[in-house]
């Protein structure tokens, strides 16, 4: 009897600490919502390193540098000489992989790994990378960084030919294509995939024999190779590399697959040359201030982007603020360029984890104010300059410029460092649909209005590329991928248009029954 009692407690304790960790996870996504609601979301980071001891401890190292592209899971695979292993855990890599148990059931002298952020496929663990599938070569595991424009198109041709998807991430392709492929050498079978994927992705992969690295065709998703005493490394920036203590070798090329094994490196292209379009916004937003993306220093860049901006949106003020913590290289230009002070007036916090609120409402009156706070001391009677990186929805923009109001500045004028963002991405940002993106939907006045700032200014399209020391139409192509401002996709956008094209005939089929 005292056994059943006792076990009937532990279970109602389990229940009840189920329940609450189920409730704080609900806040937990109801608070990033709320402080992610104005700003483009990260993609993902890859890393992969062959021929050193204890792989998985360097490439959760270098996935640590790359926690800033993906902080919903982290994985780790690697190979021994015989067999695959595999760690893959929710949550951000120092949670899943801070124990020496973890990376002692990693085992083997090559590994790749994934810091991600989910864009095709849902927060699940079965859509945490890397993926691994047993092929008739031996074992293939992949990690992949972008988005791939005819995926659902794809997966339901091969769902209809009897394949079976255990994931519901686009990445998930490389491995089908890969197995279906009636080529002999497994570099063939992957080339023959990529033949048929259409849109943006940075690659890696491990095989029984090889590290393999491949970048789309025209490069939107960053990928470089590095050298560890001798080892050939794979990662999405140079922060990476930095922090394993490797030197930087060079840009992977678009359209280019590079193959290590103990022999050496092959590069192989799978694709004709063509001007390259990496993602303009890897250095206006994405990449870490300390990477160098295309041979520029992107803290370098952004300075100078905000000198850009300066010069073409003055304001009459005091002092310039940035919004931490990606706005803070662009407000420093920008404050040089103007004469003006530059000082922190609104302090992020990093500690945003598991909360300690319970109630949903709280939550609520809360919002961005647990996230950013107003350094008063600095804004109180001042005429401020706020400085953002973008303006996306601009629901937290004006709830940050409110912040700055309640702390006692005269004026608030927002500042942006890149053009109005008027066309949603495909090739891996997690941007709103058309219709929420405010610079699609409102006049620049409406915009002003919106986030109820004194004045509002953005960086023209023009002055973009010349802070990148570039012009805006190189040999008749755009220099970079810059959809986002022009709605000029580098890629086939086939799922979008069949998509539209069924919108199409339902809408029509409508009218018919109603005509």
């Amino acid at each position: 009897m005292t056994r059943s009692r006792t076990q009937k407690t532990a279970d109602f304790l389990a229940r009840e600490r189920h329940a609450r960790l189920a409730e704080e996870a609900s806040i937990d996504a109801e608070l990033q919502n709320l402080l992610n609601a104005h700003r483009l979301n990260e993609e993902c980071g890859v890393f992969g390193i062959a021929g050193v001891g204890e792989a998985a401890a360097i490439a959760a190292l270098g996935l640590h540098a790359l926690q800033h592209r993906g902080q919903e899971a982290a994985g780790v695979a690697t190979f021994d000489g015989e067999l695959f292993y595999s760690e893959r855990h929710p949550g951000l890599v120092s949670d899943a992989f801070s124990k020496a148990t973890v990376l002692e059931r990693l085992p083997g002298d090559r590994a790749i790994g994934h810091t991600r952020y989910s864009t095709q496929g849902g927060p699940v663990l079965r859509n945490t990378q890397p993926l691994y599938a047993d092929l008739v070569s031996g074992g293939f595991a992949v990690a992949h960084n972008g988005n791939l424009t005819n995926a659902r198109t794809l997966r339901e041709e091969l769902v209809k030919h009897g394949c079976i998807f255990q994931s519901t991430s686009d990445s998930e392709l490389f491995l089908q294509l890969t197995a279906r492929s009636h080529q002999l050498r497994l570099i063939d079978k992957l080339i023959d995939a990529l033949k048929q994927i259409e849109g943006a992705y940075a690659l890696v992969a491990l095989t029984n024999k090889k590290l393999i690295g491949a970048r789309d065709p025209v490069g939107i998703r960053p990928l470089i190779l590095g050298d560890l005493d001798g080892a050939p490394v794979l990662a999405s920036e140079t922060c990476a590399l930095d922090l394993i203590g490797a030197q930087f070798v060079r840009d992977i090329e678009p359209g280019e697959i590079v193959v290590c094994t103990e022999d050496g490196i092959e590069s192989v292209r799978f694709a004709p040359t063509r001007p390259a379009r990496p993602c303009v916004f890897e250095l206006i937003y994405f990449a870490r201030p300390d990477s160098i993306v295309d041979g520029q220093s992107v803290y370098e860049l952004r300075k100078r982007l905000g000198r850009r901006l300066a010069k073409e949106q003055p304001a009459d003020a005091d002092v310039v603020i940035p919004v931490p913590d990606s706005g803070t290289p662009s407000a420093l230009g920008y404050a040089q360029k103007a004469g003006l002070d530059f000082e922190l007036g609104i302090v992020r916090s990093h500690y945003v984890g598991r909360t300690f609120i319970t109630p949903q409402q709280k939550l609520r009156e809360v919002g961005v104010k647990r996230k950013l706070s107003v350094n008063r001391s600095q804004i109180e009677g001042k005429r401020v300059v706020l400085v953002d990186d973008s303006l996306v929805r601009g629901t937290t923009s004006r709830k940050i410029v409110n912040m700055v109001r309640d702390a006692g500045a005269r004026e608030v004028h927002m500042r942006i460092a890149c053009p109005p963002i008027e066309f949603p991405d495909y090739y891996g940002i997690d941007t709103p649909s058309r219709d929420e993106l405010l610079a699609a939907t409102k006049s620049h006045e409406e915009m002003r209005a919106e986030i109820d700032a004194d004045s509002l200014g953005f960086v023209s399209l023009d002055g973009l590329y010349k802070a990148m020391g570039r012009t805006h139409r190189d040999d008749d192509e755009p220099a970079f991928t810059d959809h986002c401002f022009t709605g000029d996709y580098p890629t086939q956008l086939t799922d979008l248009q069949r998509q539209s094209a069924k919108r199409s005939v339902a809408q029509l089929s409508l009218l018919a029954e109603t005509g």
